[in-house]
């Protein structure tokens, strides 16, 4: 059987792939995802429309992750430190963050993310329209895990979303998982 580079390249193979594989290296081939590889995301997004791309492009998807939504720099840091109207909020294992935000920006949420010891492991994808190169640099000064710009056109945005599930919930190991 003959795969597609995007199968390949997201280790998708039938159950009789996955199986020849086993047994002709002896080793375990990867497992398919489960429910139980979803993760709860922070999405701080102050863009209703970018919201709604970054919800549809996790159905499209079919990304099982739980999608948390706060539309400002403040409301993120009540979620993060489960205050007020976020007292019963979970601690997600990922948060998507954008740069230009209302009341506090990203750059200050990201700062105080990783300078609290008990944030700090919390891996943090700016999630921007801004390619500036001081955007990336400052934000990468300040400990962001990953810069990822966001894209105008909707499919390199979906596969952009596809990229960022697959890498922390399929690849690598994350605290607490």
């Amino acid at each position: 059987m003959t795969s597609t580079p995007d199968r390949e390249a997201y280790g998708v193979r039938s159950s009789s792939e996955r199986n020849v594989e086993e047994a002709t290296t002896g080793t375990p081939a990867p497992r398919m995802p489960t429910p139980a590889d979803s993760l709860d995301v922070l999405l701080v997004e102050d863009d209703a429309g970018d919201e709604l791309i970054i919800r549809e492009s996790f159905e499209a998807n079919e990304i099982g992750s739980t999608l948390h939504v706060v539309r400002d720099g403040a409301e993120a840091l009540d979620f993060l430190y489960r205050r007020g109207a976020h007292a019963g909020a979970v601690r997600p294992a990922l948060v998507l963050l954008d740069l230009n935000l209302p009341k506090y920006d990203g750059w200050q949420v990201l700062e105080a993310v990783k300078s609290d010891p008990d944030l700090a492991s919390i891996p943090v994808v700016v999630l921007t329209t801004s390619t500036a190169e001081e955007d990336v640099v400052r934000s990468y000064r300040l400990r962001a895990n990953a810069y990822v710009s966001k894209s105008v056109d909707f499919d390199r945005f979906v596969a952009t979303v596809r990229h960022i599930d697959r890498f922390f919930v399929h690849m690598v190991r994350l605290p607490g998982r």
